[in-house]
């Protein structure tokens, strides 16, 4: 059934094997020079080159066939060229660690909910230019500028069915567990966020999603819902504006419903699984309800950011990638942890100044998921000098995704950690899509084959072949370009690796 399924991949792994083979003893060749790219900063160095100009993103603009939105009109800008270690005095998230009291009272004290009734008093319209202004962009993976993507369900008019908002905490990727300190640490600020967005659209009603998992987390949530109740700051007038808006909280629990239609799909008591669109979420949501679906992290920044003003916002980081971000550091570095930062900031820095560097010092550094398992390796020479954002990763051939970086050392079995990889994605596919799922299959075969030498080296281009199969496919949803982009990208980096294990397994040293 699989063949079946895969003749076009079988046709195209035919054509391979009357090309030259990767181990063929051949005189070693010069490497082709990479072309440079349009208007785009240089790879190399990324930090210096990106630092010194950074590019406006035009209009219809593809990169890696995706199309680009210019930011809002009206953006501001900046012309730093430095950028961290971020200051006390703007930091957005004063109780990431849970040293303080986390309730109504903590939060009051550290500026959450204050005079929120004049922020929304300024109305939906002006709210909304601020956010313009600020270039804000989603802190869940893709980037979008928040006011281009919440005008979509703003213009919406629907007066027999009112407009919803839905709040994703599933955060279920590896690595990633920024959303889960906000539910813990900063519920009011979440909820603060949820009211402000939701005016800002014209929402009713919010429900957020949070994971099964997150007990605790959700706990405390329900705990400052009924403060926020209590004391009026929602419901029938919320702040004492009159405006009715409620919020409530709903649990599930897999990775996959982090996309927003399968989300949805599980909000509304179905299957979690994705489904094509359109219609689009604006158009036809939760019960048919017109609904968007917004990162808590991305929610939880805006209190800050309308009391301090855009001006402030775009003064950290660079142009069109501004504000702060919370980074997860995990792997093999000294000290994990979850850490508030100035977008733009080196990734070498961050490393080093909040988890104690790489186990074994820098030069011991094997490569580095800046975004999470989503997202492309970087090897150390890349990773030594890229900065944090958005723009300057994907000009480095990756993305900052959510924001986690995860570390790998020359300590650990790349092979080994390129299996377990795939088998996250073999795991948690929801077998919609033939090449999707079929690829599952085939991946983490393959990558086991790798992983004990018993491959052929054939096979290292298969793996090409299929993640560019998967690519044009078409997949309902982003899993399925996910798991080819990080098996095209693992298979890059670690063949030399790969290709050694083969050998030593047919030499009978294993």
């Amino acid at each position: 059934m699989i063949r079946k399924h895969l003749k076009g991949t079988i046709r195209q792994l035919a054509s391979i094997w009357c090309q030259p083979r990767r181990l063929a003893h051949s005189a070693p060749k010069e490497a082709p020079k990479m072309p440079e790219l349009s208007g785009k900063v240089a790879p190399q160095p990324v930090a210096q080159a990106a630092a010194k100009k950074p590019a406006k993103p035009g209009k219809d603009a593809k990169k890696g066939g995706r199309v680009k939105i210019p930011p809002p009109k009206g953006s501001l800008t900046n012309d730093k060229t430095t950028f961290g270690p971020l200051k006390d005095v703007d930091r957005i998230f004063q109780n990431l660690y849970g040293r303080h009291d986390w309730r109504l009272k903590g939060a009051c004290l550290r500026g959450d909910w204050h005079k929120t009734g004049d922020i929304l008093e300024q109305g939906p319209d002006w709210i909304m230019e601020q956010i313009k202004k600020s270039a804000l962009r989603g802190r869940g993976g893709a980037g979008f500028y928040c006011a281009t993507k919440w005008e979509f369900l703003q213009k919406v008019k629907s007066e027999k069915v009112p407009k919803m908002l839905v709040v994703n905490c599933a955060e279920g990727e590896p690595g990633t567990c920024k959303d889960r300190e906000i539910l813990r640490h900063e519920p009011h600020k979440l909820l603060e966020g949820i009211l402000l967005a939701g005016v800002t659209m014209g929402c009713g009603r919010a429900v957020i999603y949070v994971r099964n998992r997150f007990y605790n987390e959700a706990c405390n949530l329900h705990y400052a819902l009924a403060e926020a109740y209590h004391h009026g700051l929602v419901g029938d007038s919320a702040c004492g504006t009159g405006i009715k808006f409620d919020i409530m909280v709903q649990r599930g629990d897999r990775y996959l419903c982090g996309e927003e239609t399968a989300m949805l799909n599980c909000l509304m008591g179905k299957l979690g699984r994705p489904r094509r669109r359109p219609p689009f979420l604006t158009e036809k949501g939760y019960f048919n309800h017109p609904c968007l679906v917004v990162n808590a992290e991305s929610l939880s920044v805006l209190p800050t950011l309308l009391r301090r003003g855009p001006r402030w916002w775009t003064g950290l980081g660079r142009s069109y990638n501004a504000g702060t971000k919370l980074f997860c550091i995990s792997g093999q570095v000294n000290n994990p942890c979850t850490v508030e930062e100035e977008m733009s900031m080196p990734m070498r820095e961050i490393i080093e100044r909040h988890a104690g560097g790489v186990q074994g010092g820098w030069d011991n550094l094997l490569a580095v998921f800046p975004g999470g398992l989503s997202t492309s390796l970087l090897g150390p020479e890349a990773a030594g000098g890229v900065m944090m954002d958005f723009d300057c990763l994907e000009a480095a051939g990756s993305g900052l995704g959510c924001g986690s970086i995860i570390v790998m050392s020359k300590d650990c079995d790349p092979l080994a950690v390129m299996h377990r990889t795939i088998e996250f994605y073999e795991e948690h596919t929801c077998k919609q899509c033939t090449y999707c799922r079929d690829g599952a299959i085939w991946l983490p075969e393959l990558f086991g084959r790798f992983a004990t030498g018993q491959a052929h080296p054939h096979e290292i281009d298969w793996t090409s072949v299929i993640a560019d199969t998967i690519r044009n496919s078409r997949p309902i949803c982003a899993l399925g370009i996910s798991q080819a982009v990080t098996a095209d990208s693992m298979v890059q980096m670690f063949s030399e690796q790969i290709k050694e294990r083969i050998v030593k397994y047919a030499e009978g040293s294993q």
